[in-house]
Formats: C-alpha cells, sequence, structure tokens
C-alpha cells in the first residue's frame, strides 16, 4: 500500500475487523451480508480518499477485476459460489490494491486443500458438501495485507 503509516494503519484495521465479521457471518449462516460490505466499502472510501486519492483509480481497477473475476467463477458454477463471495471479492480489491491477486490465489489454495482432505476423508461424497468460501477469502486477505504487495513486486521483477 501506498497510504501514509496512519493511513496505512486505519485501512488495515479496518480491513481486518471487515473479515472477521465476513469470516464469522459465513460460517454461521452461510451469508455474507450486503450490509457488511457496504459499510466496509464506504469505510475504505473515505479513508483513501483521506489518506491517499491518488491511488483511487488503481483501488477501483482492482475491485472491478476481482470481482469481475469471481462473477465468472460464479456465473460458470452458480451453486459452487454465492455473490456475497463476488462482492466480498471486489471490497478486498478496494482495500488492499494490487494485492488482491495474491490474496484470491491464497484463497483458492486454502480452500482447494480442504476440499481435498475432505475427499480424501469422506470420498467422492464429499463433493457436494457446501463449505463457506469466505473465510477462505479472509484468510488470503490478510495474508495479502502483509505480503501481497511484496509478492506482486516479486512477480512484476521476475517475469518482465
Amino acid at each position: 500500500m501506498r497510504t501514509t503509516d496512519g493511513g496505512q494503519l486505519a485501512l488495515g484495521l479496518a480491513f481486518c475487523a471487515l473479515l472477521v465479521i465476513v469470516t464469522l457471518t459465513d460460517l454461521q449462516r452461510r451469508v455474507i451480508p450486503n450490509v457488511v460490505l457496504l459499510a466496509g466499502s464506504l469505510v475504505a472510501v473515505a479513508i483513501v480518499a483521506a489518506t491517499d486519492p491518488g491511488s483511487f483509480g488503481a483501488r477501483a481497477i482492482a475491485a472491478l477485476a476481482a470481482g469481475g473475476f469471481l462473477f465468472l467463477v460464479a456465473f460458470a458454477c452458480p451453486r459452487g459460489m454465492g455473490m456475497g463471495d463476488v462482492k466480498l471479492a471486489a471490497v478486498m480489491g478496494f482495500y488492499l490494491g494490487s494485492a488482491v491477486g495474491p490474496a484470491l490465489l491464497i484463497g483458492f489454495a486454502a480452500g482447494t486443500l480442504l476440499g481435498l482432505a475432505m475427499i480424501a476423508r469422506r470420498g467422492l461424497a464429499a463433493r457436494t458438501q457446501a463449505v463457506p468460501f469466505g473465510p477462505f477469502l479472509a484468510l488470503g486477505g490478510v495474508v495479502a495485507l502483509s505480503y501481497g504487495d511484496a509478492v506482486v513486486n516479486w512477480y512484476l521483477d521476475a517475469f518482465p
């Protein structure tokens, strides 16, 4: 992130609070409430506008890209992913900017590992068991908050 130290701290704390709420709600009710995502979005916009307005465009592009990518996944497999996950990815894109890429990658990898473990334990019947995806996205978001920019910079340096 390119915000000031105070802005970066405020954005990171708001993001983590949002991810805790999303994780607990998705685990308990298997839904990510729109009101939570809207509030998280408004907080992010306010913090970015106050501390780093120059990054607004890049963050908006990251939000559209992340939300658009998960929308395509949800469209291709509507029973496998809900629109709450799509909206969460968009909100994460605004908070994280380009670091949302590693966040999504980590979320999908963690979800895949759990799915493989369930199949190994229960057989192919486990494929029909629903698992909330929000907590995996949250995990990716927390990791990307600390290391996402470094991963993106490494990738851009390694593959120019």
